[in-house]
């Protein structure tokens, strides 16, 4: 028997596990049922609520089995191995008390409860509590606590396990949670009366056993088993992070997250939970044409009509741009329209950024997300990863806490919830800083990485930078066999696809920069905007704009034709994340209106224009899709290291002027990086929120 594994007895059943298993982990590796409410396995152990008592051969008492390990088990007088019973009279009884206790002052009100019917202290409670009670005294009432517009408080019904504060301190990286007093009188609370800041807050909900924090913006609105549950591809940031969709008809009532341990784990930000009620508002629900200067509803027949004749003039007098949501299918159909009527200006970076090249490793996140919890020295460059990917940063939070993470940065001062050490602002500290002691650090670490973010990428000088740091990734031996320490974090789900498309200017093209110069100068006269909002609309002078998507945003504003697309949960579409990986999100409901799907908008218009697309529906086009471009074939699958074999960082970008203002990043607002988020109230009072809490907490 190798040292670190021990030998233990659960219900008669003798198995072999590791020493430092808690006891609870161990008997459900044997099969065993263990109720819980405190532990979690992403948290620290707390052993509050004792609901995990189980029985071991010669212990005094029944024991928690959340906070003892195998190791510390006695064996039997003849060095037997220890026995654990999961059931029978004392384990029974043990609960049987434990519950009651629970119970003495839960107001019992599930009729009313959003918690009915996935709460884990209504389960548990049939499962093992009594069917009467002895307590007859008068029930304690808490006062409910203010935490903010998402999360809604009936203290009354909390049982003191204290997962919300240990999640909140120990992976969101706050201390606005907490417990107050003693015995009969604690109570769980924000101290300040202020609201929970965090963007990642809205994970207690689903952490809570009971119903004492609840989702404020869902209350009251369906039960569990009206919904429709979909599992899909979050769109918010360029993660990627498994979710599932909850609708009841046409519309879309919550998203939740799903585990996926390489990419999420169980977490999800507070912008990808709570922005399904931009779903509904400021939709595009039919088309659209400019007429004496104000858009008015037409048919599908004309909009299209009048777009064809628009983009049936010369192609070098064409451009057209692709967002941040867009699925691959849209923009594969626009690109090969755009080829096919030879359009050279294109580009899905409407952020101006210098990415791009010969080599896919040049544009990813090479190490994966779960790379992150091997790094042993992170470089952070123009990044920051707590608003551009929140889920990614309570990673990185994990492996300095957990794992002596040294973190540097390059780039501007913000909280990340974990020191660093700032090694400078701006371009010009870059030869200094990537120099000397840090490059001696990176070069000697084993699993030392950099993450390069938009700040440094879509900076004026994006090229330069690049070029700069793709050197010092070489020099540093930053990508060598088994390992790939250049890490490219993108803020748009489409980024990463479209690069992987080549949606990128053709031969003598021009990019998006390029583009707004041409339509204010008057070189470029039609415009195509696939769901891009992100753009100065104004620099788009008397060019003819043609604006599909799903949202009357900055660019339905602007258009002179409107074509109203699908939101992400309304189709089925393919998108690409920042470590490379293919995955598809799944139709939840379908579009609102007249709204078609992006990619058949696309392939009617292709028949309107007498150059009809080579598919007709979205298996033919995927097929396509995968022939053209290989790795759109890898589904589910992240490339890693092994992804990137011929990859020469130093080739990134090109040699220029290490000069110009700081890193910073593009996400001024967390709460507002897209038009769903912009069309949602509830970010709109999360954003509210947040800049009213500092001057709250300045004044206490």
């Amino acid at each position: 028997m190798s040292e670190d594994l021990k030998k233990i007895v659960v219900d008669g059943k003798e198995i072999e596990v590791p020493g430092d298993l808690a006891l609870l982990q161990a008997c459900e590796l044997a099969g065993a049922e263990i109720p819980r409410f405190c532990y979690h396995e992403r948290l620290s152990v707390a052993g509050n609520c004792r609901m995990c008592l189980v029985e071991v051969k010669g212990a005094p008492k029944p024991v928690a089995s959340c906070a003892q390990q195998v190791r510390d088990l006695r064996p039997g007088p003849e060095g037997q191995p220890p026995v654990i019973n999961t059931s029978g009279p004392l384990v029974e009884k043990a609960r049987d008390g434990v519950m009651e206790f629970l119970l003495i002052n839960h107001p019992l009100d599930c009729p009313i409860c959003d918690q009915g019917g996935e709460c884990d202290l209504q389960d548990q409670a049939m499962a093992y509590g009594r069917s009467y009670t002895r307590y007859e005294e008068n029930k304690r009432a808490v006062d409910n606590k203010y935490m903010g517009p998402l999360i809604k408080t009936i203290m009354t019904r909390c049982i003191q396990c204290t997962r919300c504060v240990r999640f909140v301190a120990e992976v969101a990286g706050e201390e606005s949670i907490g417990m107050v007093n003693r015995g009969e009188d604690a109570e769980i609370t924000t101290y300040l009366e202020a609201a929970v800041t965090s963007e990642l807050s809205g994970n207690v909900i689903d952490l809570c056993p009971v119903g004492a924090l609840t989702s404020k913006p869902y209350a009251f609105e369906a039960r569990p088993w009206e919904l429709e549950h979909t599992e899909s591809v979050d769109v918010m940031d360029a993660m990627g992070a498994a979710i599932t969709i909850d609708s009841r008809g046409a519309e879309v009532m919550r998203i939740l997250p799903r585990v996926n341990e390489e990419i999420n784990e169980e977490w999800i930000s507070d912008k990808t939970r709570y922005v399904w009620d931009g779903l509904l508002r400021q939709r595009l629900d039919r088309p659209y044409v400019r007429k004496d200067g104000r858009l008015v509803p037409v048919g599908w027949a004309e909009a299209l009509d009048v777009v064809a004749k628009k983009l049936s003039g010369p192609a070098d007098k064409i451009g057209a741009i692709a967002g941040d949501l867009c699925d691959a299918e849209s923009m594969k159909a626009l690109k090969d329209l755009l080829v096919h009527l030879g359009v050279q200006n294109r580009d899905c970076r409407q952020d101006g950024s210098a990415l791009g090249g010969a080599h896919r490793a040049g544009w990813l996140f090479n190490s994966t997300f779960m790379g992150i919890d091997e790094a042993q020295h992170l470089v952070l460059v123009g990044a920051n990863p707590r608003l551009e990917a929140p889920v990614l940063n309570a990673r990185i939070r994990k492996a300095w806490l957990y794992g002596d993470l040294k973190v540097s940065v390059i780039g501007e001062a913000a909280d990340l919830t974990y020191s660093y050490d700032r090694l400078g602002e701006g371009p010009g500290d870059l030869d200094r800083a990537l120099s000397g002691d840090l490059l001696s650090a990176v070069k000697d670490s084993e699993r030392a990485m950099m993450i390069v973010g938009a700040g440094a990428y879509a900076h004026a000088g994006g090229a330069a930078v690049l070029n700069r740091l793709g050197r010092f990734a070489k020099d540093a031996n930053l990508a060598r066999e088994g390992w790939n320490g250049f890490n490219v974090l993108h803020t748009a789900a489409a980024r990463a696809g479209g690069l992987d498309l080549g949606f990128v200017p053709g031969e003598d093209g021009k990019d998006t920069a390029g583009i707004l110069a041409g339509a204010q100068s008057g070189e470029i006269e039609t415009v195509f905007l696939l769901g891009a909002d992100e753009i100065d609309m104004s620099a788009l002078g008397s060019a003819f704009v043609i604006y599909l998507g799903s949202h009357g945003d900055a660019g339905a504003n602007r258009a002179d034709v409107v074509l109203p697309g699908a939101a992400y949960t309304e189709k089925s579409g393919t998108y690409v994340n920042s470590e490379g990986r293919v995955q598809q999100g799944v139709r939840a409901v379908f579009p609102k209106g007249e709204a078609r799907e992006d990619w058949a908008v696309i392939r009617a218009l292709s028949g309107a224009m007498g150059k009809a697309l080579p598919y007709d529906d979205l298996a033919a086009l995927r097929a396509r899709m995968v022939a053209d471009h290989p790795a759109f074939g890898a589904m589910d699958y992240a490339p890693g290291p092994a992804g990137a074999e011929g990859f020469d960082p130093s080739a990134l970008g090109a040699e220029g002027d290490l000069s110009g203002a700081g890193f910073a990043t593009p996400v001024r607002d967390f709460y507002f990086t897209n038009p769903i988020a912009r069309a949602s109230r509830v970010m709109a009072e999360c954003s509210a929120a947040k800049a009213r809490t500092p001057q709250v907490q300045a004044a206490e």
